[in-house]
């Protein structure tokens, strides 16, 4: 891990109650979700994270505590650091705060954490599909999302198709 995140995350562990883990030199910390507004904002005036590099989700279904985890990835251009942010949300009807105020481009990412999850972000200023038609049903990146199945085309009528081929002739 770059020791310039240290002072960092354990700023955000003292203030917010987060918990920071490692892996393979990147540093990651979990956050309650009724902090994630003003964790970003710290983020970006006290420690110079300037931009939301990207925000997506993870449906760890079946487990229903967390269910989600809403991964944010920030990015200091400055200090060449990176710091992931994951927010554990729990249930099927997870809600979570926007950070448009904070950071706007966040907007077409939350949109999509709506369209694909079904995480309903709270006060955000267009809350609705962005990637799926507007009458659609359900969100498709859920693990409890139904499948559509599809008989393999021939695999029922095997040996009709086989008279029908074209034989060489002799």
């Amino acid at each position: 891990m770059n020791p310039a995140l240290e002072p960092i995350l354990a700023d955000l562990e003292k203030q917010f109650g987060a918990s920071r883990s490692e892996f393979r030199d990147q540093a990651k910390l979990l956050l309650g979700p009724e902090h994630i507004v003003a964790a970003a904002t710290a983020l970006r005036d006290r420690h110079g994270f300037e931009m939301l590099a990207g925000l997506s989700a993870v449906d760890y279904w079946p487990q229903r505590a967390p269910r989600f985890h809403t991964v944010y990835q920030f990015k200091s251009l400055a200090k060449n650091l990176r710091l992931e942010v994951r927010v554990p949300l729990d249930g099927d009807d997870p809600e979570l705060e926007s950070i448009t105020s904070v950071f706007p481009n966040a907007d077409w990412h939350e949109r999509e954490l709506w369209d694909m999850f079904g995480l309903r972000i709270q006060n955000h200023p267009d809350l609705r599909r962005i990637l799926m038609p507007a009458d659609w049903t359900g969100h498709p990146l859920r693990k409890d999302y139904p499948l559509g199945y599809e008989e393999v085309q021939f695999s029922f009528n095997f040996e009709e198709i086989e008279q029908r081929k074209p034989r060489p002739k002799d």
